[in-house]
C-alpha cells in the first residue's frame, strides 16, 4: 500500500483527501491516483540510477491518462510505447517524442510513419521481416530510424505466464543466435541507424535473480558485438519489476538498480530502464460502493458496483489486490467473503476469500490499481467505463469523465442507417 494511502480519522484517505469525499463528489465506481506517490515512485528510480547514464522510459501501457504522463513528464520521464495510440497520448500529455522508445512484436505501418514523422529517439525492432519494413518506411519518408535490435535471452521472469515475454516460445524479440543476423541488416539496410540493444523478460518481477541472468546474456552478446566494432550508444533492459502484493515484498528500485548497474555499467553504454506497473500500480486504487451482501452456502458474496470490465487483472491473471474498507472499525465478518461485480460471467471478482466488514452502501478500496486497471477497462455488458481522480495534496480532479449511456453506441449505427 503506498504511504500516500493512509486512514485518518477513521477515514481511508488518499493524501490529505477521504475516498469518503470523493465518492460523494465523482460516484462511484472510479479510480483514484495519487499524484505524489506517482511523482514520489518516478524520483525513487531516478535517484537510483543517478551515477550512471541512464534514461527511464515509463511503460504507457501501464497507465496512458494524460494526467499521469503529464506529471511523469515534468519528471523528465522518457515513455515506453507499444503503439501509435500510445505515442499520440504522451505527445498531447506535453511528452517529448525524442525521448520515446517503441517496442512491440507487430507494429503496424501507420504507426511505423507515424512515430517516423514524430522522429522517436528509438524504435526497438524484434523480428526480421519488421526490420525491412521500417527500412522501407523510413526511405519512403525521407527518414531515418534509430533502431535497437531486441534479443530473448530464454530466461523466465517468475511472474504468471501470460505476462511472461523473455523464453524461446514467446512472441517477442529474437533469439541471441539469431540477433547477429538483424544487427547486420540493421548495420546496412537503408533508413536505419543501429543504436542499441534490447531485452525484456517479463513482468511483476518479485526477485531479481532471473533478471541478473537475462542481462549477464545480454551483456556477453554486447561485449562480443563491441570486440567485433559494432558501434552501439545504448543497452535496454526493459521493466518488469514488481509491486509488493499478498505479503509478499518486491525488491526495491533501489535493489533492481543494483542488479542492472552490475550487469551493464561496465559496457560504457548509457542504460535504458521501462519500469510501469512499480511506477504507477502503487499510486492508484479502484474505489467501489457495496450494493448488496448476499448469503451463498459455506460463503458469503460482497455484490459491488465494480466489476472485471472496470478491473479485469484478478479474472485474466488471478491477480492479487488488497481490498479495504473505507471507514475503519468495522468488525471483519466471520466468514470468508468474495467481492464480486454486476457483470454476467462466474469469473467476475475482485477478491476471493477476504476477511472484510461488509455491509451494503459501504466503501471499499481495490488499492494497487493504478496499472493494468482502467487502460484494460471495457464496456462489456454494456457498462460505461469509469471515471479517473488525480489527488495532489488536499486537491481531487476529475482527469477523465466517466462515460455516459450514450457513449456506448456512439459511432454505431443502425443497418439501414449505415453508410453504402
Amino acid at each position: 500500500m503506498s504511504p500516500e494511502l493512509t486512514y485518518r480519522d477513521g477515514q481511508l484517505c488518499v493524501e490529505a483527501v477521504p475516498l469518503e469525499d470523493i465518492a460523494a463528489r465523482f460516484g462511484t465506481p472510479c479510480y483514484v491516483y495519487s499524484r505524489t506517490a506517482l511523482e514520489a515512485r518516478y524520483d525513487a528510480f531516478a535517484r537510483a540510477f543517478s551515477g550512471q547514464p541512464a534514461r527511464i522510459c515509463y511503460a504507457v501501457k501501464a497507465n496512458g491518462n494524460l494526467a499521469v504522463l503529464g506529471a511523469l513528464a515534468a519528471r523528465g520521464a522518457g515513455f515506453d510505447i507499444v503503439s501509435g495510440g500510445e505515442l499520440a497520448r504522451v505527445i498531447a500529455a506535453g511528452g517529448d517524442p525524442r525521448r520515446v522508445v517503441f517496442s512491440g512484436a507487430c507494429k503496424l505501418d501507420d504507426e511505423l510513419r507515424y512515430a517516423l514523422a514524430q522522429d522517436i529517439a528509438c524504435f526497438n525492432v524484434e523480428s526480421e521481416p519488421e526490420l525491412h519494413r521500417l527500412s522501407a518506411l523510413a526511405v519512403e519518408a525521407g527518414r531515418e530510424a534509430r533502431v535497437a535490435i531486441r534479443v530473448n535471452p530464454d530466461v523466465e521472469a517468475g511472474g504468471h505466464r501470460h505476462i511472461s515475454t523473455g523464453r524461446r516460445e514467446h512472441k517477442f524479440g529474437t533469439a541471441l543466435e539469431d540477433a547477429g543476423v538483424l544487427i547486420l541488416r540493421a548495420m546496412t539496410l537503408p533508413g536505419l541507424r543501429l543504436e542499441g540493444v534490447a531485452c525484456h523478460i517479463g513482468s511483476q518481477m518479485m526477485a531479481l535473480e532471473p533478471l541478473a541472468a537475462a542481462l549477464e546474456e545480454l551483456a556477453n552478446f554486447v561485449r562480443g558485438l563491441q570486440a567485433d566494432g559494432v558501434p552501439l550508444k545504448h543497452v535496454d533492459a526493459g521493466g518488469g519489476l514488481g509491486i509488493d502484493h499478498a505479503g509478499q515484498v518486491a525488491p526495491t528500485p533501489a535493489a533492481y538498480a543494483r542488479t542492472v548497474i552490475a550487469a551493464l555499467g561496465g559496457l560504457g553504454l548509457e542504460i535504458v530502464l521501462e519500469p510501469g506497473r512499480a511506477i504507477a500500480g502503487p499510486a492508484g486504487l479502484l474505489l467501489t460502493r457495496i450494493a448488496y451482501v448476499k448469503q451463498g452456502h459455506g460463503r458469503k458474496f460482497a455484490l459491488v458496483d465494480a466489476a472485471m470490465n472496470d478491473l479485469i487483472r484478478p479474472a485474466l491473471y488471478e491477480a492479487w489486490h488488497d481490498i479495504l474498507p473505507v471507514r475503519a472499525g468495522g468488525e471483519p465478518d466471520a466468514e470468508p467473503i468474495d467481492v464480486v461485480g454486476p457483470v454476467c460471467e462466474t469469473g467476475d471478482f475482485l477478491g476471493r476469500d477476504r476477511r472484510l466488514p461488509v455491509a451494503p452502501g459501504e466503501l471499499l478500496a481495490v488499492t494497487d490499481g493504478g496499472a493494468y486497471g482502467f487502460v484494460m477497462s471495457s464496456n462489456y455488458n454494456a457498462r460505461p467505463r469509469v471515471c479517473e481522480v488525480m489527488v495532489a495534496g488536499a486537491e481531487a480532479r476529475l482527469v477523465r469523465q466517466r462515460e455516459t449511456l450514450e457513449s456506448l453506441w456512439q459511432g454505431e449505427a443502425a443497418f439501414e442507417d449505415a453508410p453504402r
